[in-house]
């Protein structure tokens, strides 16, 4: 005969393992349901945004390129475009498979959440670049639509993305414009860049290393099947025809070759302790959020600016700017650019500085 109390504690046991699997809101089965769910509806929703991106891009989607694109199998890619016919999402076309109204209504809201969210962590985060892709991925199937709009406004409704992807409004409508790629252009012609292609991640952080980033301007001085090579504020990029052709640019008028050919000035980093310059830029490379604490601190056009000391390791150098002593990395400081002034032939000057006489 069984020992009465062994049983009430196998039965004890039991019911516990019960409710940590079974019990309401809470327990493993229930979590495992919803995880499952929620899988299930990312990849709908990744297989809508792909769709509806080239549609945008003007490119067909056929069952190997979204299998491709969703790194599922050809088998996995036909259910899941079954399954979204029958949701009434999408609607097959000469081999071809496009959205319906419905399917480009969710698609619109995913894509709008996506690069509005890359925008924001762009704006107010830390995080590089070429992180920006993939934590959008996560979070975009995360927002309800009343949080992306909120995420609008505070962003101050921006037309495009870091990457320069238009951000679709809620209604839907498109800032597109048509752009070529950089590797359509023809020695002597001068454009505007509006987009770089964000992957794959290993081509856009190559880009991003070159200093490149939308609404720069660029000349092209050659054209080879081996080299792409282009002027832009005075500085000679050289790319891969590979990578070129991930960079998307709008022609412009010719009459602005010279601000193309220009300088923009020397970066604040090429400063030697007691030498002055005037600053006149700040790279649009530099993320917002830097850029507005520089700012409320007085780096701004037209200051005039001093190095006052390195640290013992090379970084941080010390500037006075506005009276007050700033430390910046030389990252930050290769991002500001300044304007040397002109040798007047008037010797030495001495300045004051923090109680102190020092000889320019």
């Amino acid at each position: 005969m069984p020992d009465p109390f062994i049983a009430l504690l196998v039965g004890i046991f039991s019911l516990v393992i019960l409710a940590i699997i079974f019990w309401p809101d809470r327990g493993l089965y229930i979590r495992w349901q919803q995880a499952r769910r929620m899988s299930e509806r990312v990849l709908r929703e990744d297989a809508l945004k792909y769709l509806y991106s080239n549609e945008l891009e003007g490119r067909r989607v056929t069952l190997q390129s979204l299998a491709g694109e969703l790194e599922i199998s050809l088998d996995e890619a036909a259910e899941l475009l079954g399954e979204m016919t029958r949701l009434g999402l999408v609607e097959s076309s000469e081999d071809a498979y496009e959205l319906t109204i419905t399917g480009r209504e969710v698609a619109v809201q995913v894509l709008r959440a996506h690069r509005l969210w890359e925008q924001y962590l762009h704006d107010y985060t830390g995080y590089s670049e070429e992180e920006l892709h993939a934590r959008a991925e996560a979070q975009e199937h995360l927002l309800a639509p009343e949080e992306v709009a909120a995420l609008d406004e505070r962003l101050g409704f921006p037309l495009y993305d870091p990457h320069g992807d238009p951000i679709p409004t809620a209604e839907g409508e498109v800032a597109a414009p048509k752009t070529l790629p950089l590797t359509q252009l023809e020695p002597g012609d001068i454009a505007r860049v509006e987009h770089l292609e964000d992957q794959p991640e290993v081509v856009y952080a190559q880009l991003v290393a070159e200093g490149l980033h939308p609404g720069m301007e660029v000349l092209l001085l050659e054209k080879t099947p081996r080299r792409i090579r282009f002027l832009s504020r005075g500085n000679e990029h050289v790319l891969a025809p590979v990578l070129a052709a991930n960079v998307f640019v709008l022609p412009v008028p010719k009459e602005k070759t010279a601000d193309v050919v220009k300088p923009l000035g020397d970066p604040l980093s090429s400063l030697k302790p007691g030498e002055e310059g005037e600053i006149i830029d700040i790279s649009r490379t530099m993320r917002p959020v830097e850029r507005h604490r520089l700012m409320d601190l007085g780096v701004l056009p037209g200051t005039r600016v001093r190095a006052e000391f390195v640290s013992p390791t090379g970084e941080p150098v010390a500037y006075m700017i506005r009276g007050a002593l700033i430390a910046l990395r030389n990252d930050q400081a290769d991002k500001i650019f300044i304007q040397r002034p002109a040798n007047d032939g008037s010797g030495d000057k001495t300045i004051e500085a923090s109680g102190q006489k020092r000889a320019a």
